[in-house]
């Protein structure tokens, strides 16, 4: 995001762009944009009627990233569509050819809007919240180099990070964000206070002497260097819990955050809390694995959560951890058509114990709100969900488990707070696109995209927490449902090019195989399209819809014999997701079965059914950029259906 030179509010006919709360308000209600968007509003926000060259926004927005002009192009038109701008007689955005864009509606400085404020209470006037102070927690140095304890510099990260954010007067930034911003500037102060827009910092170390630890940590003013406070701490290794509260406890009081009751120097919750040095490290470790979502590390996450709830029963988030890493293990399997249901009931299970051992966990309600989703029960993910924003409302990863869990506007609300509380999160992006691509809102679901490709290549190279896949994939998707093959060619080879070990890696391949047949398909290209499907099956043999485009190509190339055969194997994959639970997807797959064959009412019947469910509609948000619906798509029932489908992610 950009670096503020300006004031940090302005406004403009109905509307209020806010720096602080990175928020759009029309009045009192809150425009769900992305981080990116908002950039480009305060860039011409704060140059009023000045022509902005096409480069000077390329440089703010995306510095030291090629993009090319639609990614501008796309940002300016979602920009608007917010708005309710038209291009053609514009009253905020004047498009200059070839050269650029004004800004130009009159534009007043205005104050910053507080939270209440952008949640739809407005405070009063004469008394604006100041500014809730940003800090961050870098990871501890290890002074004394003992690679037994190297786990301590993100453990003890992490532990005061959760206190900091448990104290409420600061605003705490994730740790994911802080990791991945150290590993991008080599954690200079300077540039993380320009980065990541703080004002604080906490840095430190520790060091082991035998059965002894000592940690250190000072306070700083990010901007400056200067220190505001210093703890620290010396005792028992084994009492390393206690040594990081009373970190905490002393920032509390030199910063006047204190929140320990009188008298007393703990300040941890009770859910934080093992009594064996051997299990938090154990916790830490698998945490770490998970967190990669690098598939081959899961089994030994899974053996990290069960050594420390075997040396702890008693340990909440070791139970998430396990819950977590079950779920992945399930996730491996969703591409087939019987996935391991038993998996997901066993993730559940560990989840709910971690709720009986302590009830106010918000990691694990949270948790438990994403594994819902995927079981089909809708409200209870939402209930659970929305508990642990209760418990949490400074967390961006139960925001964003909430949005998961819900559909349409109340999904693109949830998922801009989440992306405003971390920006760095690509796979939002995907999500908030499949809210505009079942609107049929095809812009905007590019222009989404198109971010959040950005955010997933900048990160490729790293090793950061929660990377992302099946971006391109998507993207490349709407740019073939617009007739534009040389650009979803583009993102396709970029999608099989990103393969790697990570989770959903193998997943997104396949897909982006199936869209290069696609391609070939539109272009009567019978070869290179079964050349694609046949790479698409290689690793999912069963997988119905490169069943159905291997038995398009056949069909293509004349292979009558062929086809049939490709098609009786995609209608035994059909039944085979029937059995496997997976109704919706069973539906989705038929269709595309019916449509390829030319049998066009018995597919609109089925898609009519799909869209009419009354769950949210997982399986069919792709319906408008499906490229096996192009024959339907300009039938007046296949449009019945859209319009449907639009409704439902209102």
């Amino acid at each position: 995001m950009l670096a503020r030179t300006m004031p940090s509010s302005y406004r403009f006919g109905p509307f209020t762009v806010d720096a602080a709360s990175y928020r759009l308000l029309r009045g009192s209600d809150v425009v769900p944009l992305s981080p990116k968007i908002i950039d480009l509003l305060l860039y011409l926000a704060a140059r009023q009627s000045t022509l902005v060259s096409k480069d000077e926004l390329f440089a703010a927005l995306w510095p030291d990233v090629a993009v090319t002009d639609n990614a501008l192009t796309q940002a300016v038109s979602e920009l608007r569509q917010a708005l309710g701008d038209d291009p053609a007689k514009p009253t905020y955005i004047q498009t200059v050819a070839r050269r650029g864009y004004r800004f130009i509606a009159q534009v007043e400085p205005a104050a910053p809007a507080p939270h209440a404020e952008a949640a739809g209470v407005t405070p009063p006037a004469s008394a604006p919240a100041p500014r809730t102070p940003a800090i961050a927690v870098l990871d501890f140095s290890n002074v004394s180099t003992d690679r037994e304890f190297a786990w301590l510099s993100s453990g003890i990260a992490e532990t005061v990070t959760n206190d900091l954010r448990a104290a409420g007067a600061l605003r705490v930034i994730d740790r994911v964000g802080v990791v991945e911003a150290v590993r991008r500037t080599g954690g200079d102060l300077s540039t993380l206070h320009r980065d990541l827009h703080l004002d604080l910092a906490v840095v430190g170390s520790f060091q082991r002497a035998g059965d002894r630890l000592r940690i250190t940590a000072r306070m700083v003013d990010a901007a400056t260097g200067e220190a505001v406070a210093e703890a620290k701490a010396d005792g028992a290794l084994e009492q390393v819990f206690e040594l990081q509260d009373r970190i905490v406890a002393q920032f509390s009081e030199k910063v006047g955050t204190a929140r320990a009751a009188a008298g007393s120097g703990t300040v941890r919750q009770p859910h934080h809390e093992t009594s064996s040095l051997e299990a938090y490290k154990a916790f830490t470790e698998g945490r770490v694995r998970l967190e990669s979502l690098d598939a081959s590390h899961v089994p030994a996450a899974i053996a990290d959560f069960e050594r420390a709830a075997a040396l702890d029963p008693g340990y909440a988030l070791a139970h998430v951890g396990l819950g977590n890493a079950r779920f992945f293990q399930y996730e491996m399997s969703r591409a087939r058509t019987q996935p391991d249901a038993a998996l997901l009931a066993r993730a559940i299970d560990h989840v709910r114990r971690a709720i009986e051992l302590e009830r106010d966990l918000a990691e694990a309600h949270a948790t438990l709100a994403f594994l819902l989703v995927s079981a089909g029960r809708f409200d209870e993910a939402r209930a659970a969900a929305r508990r642990a924003v209760a418990l949490e409302p400074g967390y961006w990863g139960h925001h964003f488990r909430l949005g998961h869990a819900e559909w349409g506007e109340d999904r693109l609300r949830t998922l801009a707070r989440a992306l405003e509380l971390y920006p760095d999160f690509p796979f939002a992006h995907f999500e908030v696109a499949m809210v505009h691509i079942a609107r049929g809102a095809l812009d905007r679901a590019e222009s989404v995209l198109r971010e959040g490709t950005i955010v997933q290549d900048r990160q490729a190279n790293l090793r950061q927490r929660y990377p992302a896949k099946g971006l391109h994939w998507l993207l490349g998707l709407v740019r073939l449902a617009q007739r534009d093959h040389a650009e979803a060619r583009h993102e396709f080879d970029r999608e099989i090019s990103d393969s790697s070990g990570q989770l959903y890696a193998a997943e997104f391949t396949m897909n982006a195989c199936d869209g290069l047949g696609f391609i070939a398909l539109d272009l009567e290209d019978a070869r290179g399209a079964g050349e694609s499907f046949a790479r698409a099956l290689k690793p999912f043999p069963e997988h119905a819809r490169s069943l159905v485009g291997l038995g398009a190509a056949l069909l293509m190339s004349k292979d009558r014999k062929g086809a049939d055969g490709a098609f009786a194997r995609a209608t035994a994959a059909i039944e085979g997701l029937r059995r496997g639970g997976r109704a919706p997807e069973a539906c989705l797959a038929e269709a595309f079965l019916h449509a390829v064959k030319g049998e066009r009412k018995e597919a609109i019947g089925l898609l009519k059914r799909l869209v009419e469910r009354p769950e949210l509609p997982f399986a069919g948000w792709t319906l408008p950029i499906e490229p096996l619906f192009a024959p339907l798509r300009q039938t007046a029932d296949f449009e019945a259906v859209m319009a449907t489908l639009a409704h439902h992610a209102r």
